[in-house]
């Protein structure tokens, strides 16, 4: 039987993780924590110490939607690597359990920034935090796939041909009212795609600032969280994700959306655009990325095709957040930001 997302079984939760996770002890508490609007998330607090429990959503969702186990999975394969990643213990895949499938990982004691502008911190700390975002998403592109076991991860080649296509068909299955923007996206960017180069890297997917952890006393990264969209693709889609979402104007009301648009970056001690990229390209040994209006038109595209799916989620009254609403109203906003770069570029 399904559990509604704010709840689980707790006692034969705790039976089935006290069975699969040595010393996991009795489980006391199961709270859900806000936010995440894909798949809800749990503090477990066990005799043997604290855990995150990550659900697929109950009720009907997209294909391939909410892959807890490609998360899972591609956690497991990251531990020996560079890129900071917390430690699973358990996927279930047998949805008696909660009513969905799930996997537990350790709790990790750190902080989790949802304001792009980092306030309240010194110019020096935001200019390494910053800094350190942008190393820890080059050790990620340099991941040796065949040495720790995920070259099935993703179809290498054609990348962003094949997520358009993906990304169309989701967010056709997800439309709630036409979007003159959208519209205008779905017929620039099969046009404008540039040549398959060949590159193929470990992708995150949704690299933002608030899926990391960072250390509570020093501008390091203890975790990269949320790999539901993580594959097998093109490296340059994950920089260009990233700074489509510094773009964003830098609205409280946006939550965690908002970026750093209309701030002074300078001032703030955050690199600009240009310098991000470049200090990016330095690390993977690049000369730059060419055909960046592309990167940056799919980006916008593809996260208005996300937030769709988060509304149709809310009209359908299985969204996870509270916040979905808010989330799923910007669609619309986020298709029009890429028309007016588009155009602003000449490109439209």
């Amino acid at each position: 039987m399904a559990q509604p997302n704010d709840q689980l079984p707790v006692e034969r939760l705790g039976s089935y993780l006290a069975a699969h996770i040595p010393g996991f002890g009795t489980l006391l508490s199961a709270e859900k924590f806000e936010g995440g609007q894909s798949n809800p998330t749990f503090l477990l607090t066990a005799g043997g110490g604290r855990y995150v429990l990550r659900r697929k959503p109950a009720g009907e969702v997209l294909p391939s939607a909410h892959a807890v186990d490609r998360e899972y999975r591609v956690m497991k394969a990251l531990a020996a690597t560079p890129v900071p990643v917390p430690e699973v213990r358990v996927l279930c895949e047998d949805d008696d359990v909660i009513g969905s499938m799930f996997y537990v990982m350790d709790f990790l004691d750190g902080n989790v920034y949802w304001e792009a502008p980092l306030s309240g911190f010194a110019k020096a700390d935001r200019t390494a935090m910053y800094d350190r975002m942008n190393a820890v998403l080059a050790d990620l592109h340099q991941v040796d796939v065949e040495a720790v076991g995920l070259t099935d991860f993703g179809r290498p080649g054609s990348y962003f041909e094949r997520q358009f296509k993906r990304w169309t068909k989701q967010y056709r299955a997800s439309e709630t009212e036409h979007i003159e923007a959208m519209e205008a996206l779905i017929e620039w960017l099969p046009a404008r795609m540039p040549a398959d180069d060949g590159r193929v890297a470990l992708i995150h997917g949704d690299y933002r600032l608030d899926n990391l952890i960072f250390a509570k006393d020093r501008p390091e990264i203890l975790a990269v969280l949320d790999w539901e969209l993580s594959t097998l693709g093109h490296p340059f889609s994950d920089v260009a994700y990233q700074c489509m979402q510094l773009r964003i104007p830098a609205d409280p009301e946006l939550g965690n959306l908002g970026g750093l648009g209309g701030l002074d970056r300078r001032e703030l001690g955050i690199p600009s655009e240009e310098e991000y990229v470049a200090r990016y390209c330095e690390r993977m040994g690049l000369p730059g990325i060419p055909d960046w209006s592309f990167y940056l038109g799919f980006s916008f595209f593809r996260f208005a095709a996300i937030l769709q799916g988060i509304m149709k989620r809310y009209q359908d009254g299985t969204a996870s957040s509270a916040e979905a609403l808010t989330y799923g109203r910007m669609t619309r906003p986020m298709a029009e930001m890429a028309v007016a770069f588009l155009r602003e570029q000449g490109e439209l």
